[in-house]
């Protein structure tokens, strides 16, 4: 069983420090202390566990220290940043694990990059040795990239030339589409296994900035301030992230039917009023349906169907709504805001069909209306004395998927029509405006609700992974979408080709001084 929730008393390879405006997450691996066994991490080396400790480390930065504008992202050990993935890991995983794995990987990594945007907490990462792979892939997420310059270490995207596989978190999408290195560049880097030095670095724009060991900790200190200069954050005293409590999200799994309910509890009258607590009801919203989202993930692989349910008050949702919006300059808010909308993004992305179901006594408006909207197909119950939804001015841009667009634009390929904002609708105005797909009545209720979810269940898993990812992103690509979609599609194929890992796969004999025999065919 993997457990999402940690703190830094637990964590065995991320030591934080804050410094008035600047803090430091140093990576210092203890080879021993990988979440499976059966290997080591050595040379700075990370696994799942690993990035679990980052996500949370993260996560305590935005709320727990505002005084921090910029962080800088460096390694513990001599010489050595980051050797990216390990390799033994990936060789004894499952293809589930690889994938979920690099899933993970990515949401962390895509969630600094979401914070320089939207919080104004800025990354600068500090290479001060040899960074390779998924170690580049960490650096590449950050705002700069400064580098030692010891005529030794060196910056790699080795997997293609090393283990038949690709950079899983990004690598190939961001140095082009982020760092603009221009494409023969790109592809020498990408299949040179030995990467390059600082200098050549530093000339193709994969670093920004070069330093001499004797001047590498003044001019990384140097260049964090001047990212910390560029941040709105305004200081204060924070908000401790207090041990996660299951309050609000029910989470009930059928293993024999493969389904699992996810039911979101509205907020109380009493919840609304803005609390400076890990308890104010959005932010434990957001940490819960976090970790339930990850739980079902990564521990019940065979689920295939989740169904979405509200309880609570219509009212009060679209109250806490108009309270979030009033505050949304505050950093408090604008953070909790920042977690809902990274823990939505997450459904977006999850590789499971989604049905989403509104009867009596569901609350699916504002903020949870982004659940509803999530759904790959909802039902709404038509009665007369049935639910209703209701949007709010907050799902017209505060909860945007990775591509950038609003579920609401995407719902209708970018052609939403006039929608009611704070109006409760009930079913027929629901499906007339095309908010749900379907409205039975009370005689058909059960029954349609029944054999959709059967259906579903019985489709190909395969099939359905392929056809969701195609359809819930519509319009232009951009950098995430295609990270998401198109190389995340790349590698989950190359993950099962004989020529990754096969018995003699590059991935499988690396190590043992064996060569990889691969079938030659461009398929």
């Amino acid at each position: 069983m993997i457990r999402f929730d940690t703190d830094p008393s637990r964590y065995h390879h991320w030591k934080l420090a804050c410094d008035g405006p600047l803090a430091t997450l140093t990576l210092d691996i203890d080879e021993d202390k990988g979440i499976a066994p059966g290997y080591k991490l050595k040379l700075n080396s990370y696994d799942l566990g690993v990035d679990i400790e980052l996500h949370d480390a993260v996560n305590r930065i935005r709320f727990e220290h505002p005084e921090v504008k910029a962080v800088i992202v460096t390694s513990g050990k001599s010489r050595m940043f980051c050797s990216g993935a390990n390799i033994y890991m990936l060789g004894l995983s499952t293809h589930a694990w690889k994938v979920n794995f690099c899933k993970f990987t990515n949401e962390t990594r895509n969630g600094l990059e979401d914070s320089s945007a939207h919080s104004g907490l800025k990354f600068l990462a500090a290479l001060n040795g040899t960074t390779a792979g998924g170690g580049y892939e960490l650096a590449l997420a950050c705002d700069e990239i400064a580098m030692t310059d010891d005529r030794s270490s060196t910056v790699s995207l080795p997997e293609v030339p090393l283990l038949g596989v690709l950079p899983g978190t990004g690598g190939l999408t961001r140095i082009v589409d982020k760092r603009k290195v221009r494409r023969d560049l790109a592809d020498v880097f990408c299949t040179t296994a030995e990467g390059v030095r600082a200098d050549r670095a530093r000339e193709w724009k994969l670093v920004d900035h070069i330093f001499k060991p004797q001047q590498f900790t003044e001019g990384v200190k140097a260049r964090a301030l001047e990212l910390a200069r560029q941040s709105d954050r305004p200081g204060g005293a924070g908000v401790a992230l207090t041990p996660l409590k299951s309050l609000l999200v029910d989470l009930s799994v059928d293993e024999q039917a493969r389904t699992a309910t996810i039911t979101v509890n509205g907020p109380t009258r009493e919840q609304i009023a803005l609390r400076r607590s890990a308890e104010w009801y959005p932010l434990q919203l957001a940490r819960e349906l976090d970790d339930t989202i990850l739980n079902l993930r990564h521990n019940h692989l065979e689920v295939g169907v989740w169904i979405l349910k509200t309880r609570g008050t219509v009212q009060e949702v679209l109250d806490l709504d108009r309270l979030i919006a009033e505050l949304q300059p505050d950093w408090f808010v604008r953070e909790t805001v920042g977690y809902l909308r990274r823990t939505l993004a997450r459904l977006d992305v999850s590789s499971r069909s989604m049905i989403a179901v509104v009867e009596p006594g569901s609350c699916f408006a504002g903020t949870l209306a982004e659940l509803l909207l999530a759904a790959d197909r909802s039902y709404m119950l038509d009665a007369a004395e049935g639910p209703t939804i209701a949007l709010s001015p907050l799902n017209f841009g505060a909860y945007p998927m990775v591509s950038g667009e609003t579920r609401v634009s995407a719902r209708y390929c970018g052609e939403a029509p006039d929608l009611p904002r704070g109006t409760p609708m009930e079913a027929k105005t629901a499906k007339r405006l095309g908010l749900v797909t379907f409205a039975p009545d009370d005689l058909d209720w059960d029954e349609e609700v029944r054999i959709a979810i059967e259906e579903r269940v019985a489709l190909s898993p395969d099939a359905l992974t392929g056809m969701e990812a195609s359809l819930r992103f519509s319009g232009r690509e951009n950098m995430l979408t295609r990270v998401f979609g198109r190389l995340s599609a790349w590698q989950n194929w190359i993950f099962i080709r004989p020529n990754a890992v096969g018995e003699q796969g590059a991935l499988k004999v690396y190590g043992t001084g064996s060569k990889a025999k691969f079938n030659w065919e461009r398929i």
